[in-house]
């Protein structure tokens, strides 16, 4: 049985490619249309260049006259500009207690929304110590108050939850 499946980087060229007839691009970049493989090989062999299996998935696959070499340069280059342009959202924390001050408050909505114009996310824990578990309600007033105060630059990610003695909650930037 024949592996039908590959890696997305495996391209085919030359004597590797199976189908009995190709959908042939010239050098020219001109539709020469539906060929023999030995037709197809012959051409890219009077160019000096590879034939190159571009679309494996079509029917009959479609396979270019390239510089393979080149062709690998290019691909490279594309994937690599797809990566820089790639924006990695990190989830920056904020801990607070349910006793903040307010100063530390303003301070605490500040960096929230440096964070939140970075476009990170940003995730807030209550923290209780002792008693304070028993009158989580002070915890709760807190985390809604930063949702006010941030909801022209943010929407909710996360919904307010307790897990043990703590209370988180994960604010978004909108778009």
């Amino acid at each position: 049985m024949v592996d039908t499946q590959r890696n997305d980087d495996e391209v085919l060229i030359n004597e590797n490619i199976k189908a009995k007839q190709v959908r042939l691009i010239d050098a020219n970049n001109e539709n020469r249309g539906i060929v023999s493989i030995q037709e197809a090989l012959a051409i890219a062999d009077e160019e000096g260049l590879d034939l190159i299996e571009i679309s494996p998935q079509a029917v009959p696959p479609v396979c270019k006259v390239l510089d393979f070499g080149k062709y690998r340069y290019e691909q490279q280059k594309r994937k690599n500009e797809a990566k820089k342009n790639q924006k990695i959202v990190e989830i920056k924390e904020l801990k607070v207690r349910p006793g903040i001050e307010s100063h530390d408050y303003e301070v605490k909505v500040k960096q929230a929304k440096k964070f939140l114009e970075q476009g990170n996310k940003v995730k807030f824990t209550m923290r209780f110590k002792g008693r304070e578990l028993s009158a989580n309600d002070m915890g709760k007033q807190i985390l809604n108050q930063f949702l006010e105060d941030l909801e022209d630059i943010s929407k909710v990610d996360s919904e307010m939850k307790l897990e043990g003695r703590q209370m988180t909650m994960i604010l978004a930037p909108q778009k």
